[in-house]
């Protein structure tokens, strides 16, 4: 059974590096789940209005002076920016301190690199979804995390959503391919059934309406329901009827389930290649 995630009020210090849209939803997640702005130190070099006004309530930004170890780094930079962002973490990196990245391509390899001997490093990937609190997180972590540190990232990352671990990092390639590019295919679904809607006479408006309203009205059905996606698309799918004469075209030779298996494949080897 999932651990249910707890409150954070018992975190400690927390140092946010990035405060951009995911990084941004993270906090955001932090504090409704109970984590006290005074105890968050945010680096942010252009700083949105909602971060401006938690620095009102206490919350520590872009801070000058000593830094002292965390007990829990967050870096939430874009990937490019990793080598010159990592050695500014240093000093807020102690013996017990958990480091959680969710840059994208840098692995574990890379931040221990940059980090002090032996230091405690989670690397995940997020998904848009978070910004809304219905993100999926697939974490890994390095020999250096502790049970108690692996609780503390999962209630972290349960801020925005839904949290999976795995122990191979070789995997992260292919949760990057479904889950963190997987978003784009959706709204690309939408996206095609809109203009197929109006192939066949509809207004555009309408069609973009119908298109929006279905996928996500689909994509709520399948997250409430026991039964899973195969038995819910043959639970729509009367024989010789309209919908079987759709899947009978997407479901064909070269079609829905080929072409998202290539795709898949591309991103994968594409998370390969930028990882190096």
């Amino acid at each position: 059974m999932a651990r249910k995630p707890q409150p954070l009020k018992s975190i400690g210090s927390l140092l946010l590096v990035g405060a951009g849209k995911m990084g941004s939803a993270m906090l955001e997640g932090w504090i409704a789940r109970g984590l006290d702005a005074k105890k968050i130190t945010v680096i942010e070099p252009q700083p949105a209005r909602t971060i401006r006004a938690l620095a009102r309530r206490g919350l520590k930004l872009n801070a000058k002076g000593k830094a002292a170890p965390a007990a829990a780094v967050v870096v939430a930079v874009k990937p490019q920016i990793a080598p010159e962002a990592l050695p500014s973490i240093v000093p807020y990196v102690g013996k017990s301190t958990l480091v959680l990245s969710i840059m994208a391509g840098r692995t574990i390899a890379f931040i221990e690199g940059a980090l002090p001997a032996g230091a405690a490093i989670v690397r995940t990937i997020p998904n848009t979804p978070a910004a809304i609190g219905r993100g999926i997180t697939v974490a890994v972590a390095n020999a250096g995390v502790s049970a108690r540190q692996r609780r503390q990232a999962t209630d972290l990352l349960a801020a925005v959503g839904k949290v999976e671990w795995v122990n191979d990092e070789g995997l992260m390639d292919a949760v990057t391919a479904v889950s963190g590019s997987g978003p784009a295919y959706v709204f690309l679904l939408a996206e095609a059934m809109a203009q197929a809607g109006i192939a066949a006479g509809l207004p555009a408006d309408l069609a973009a309406r119908l298109a929006r309203e279905t996928v996500a009205g689909a994509g709520e059905l399948l997250r409430r329901s026991d039964l899973d996606p195969a038995t819910l698309r043959q639970n729509v799918t009367s024989p010789g009827g309209t919908t079987a004469a759709a899947l009978g075209v997407l479901m064909g030779r070269g079609g829905f389930d080929a072409l998202l298996t290539q795709a898949i494949a591309a991103a994968t080897r594409r998370g390969r290649e930028l990882a190096g």
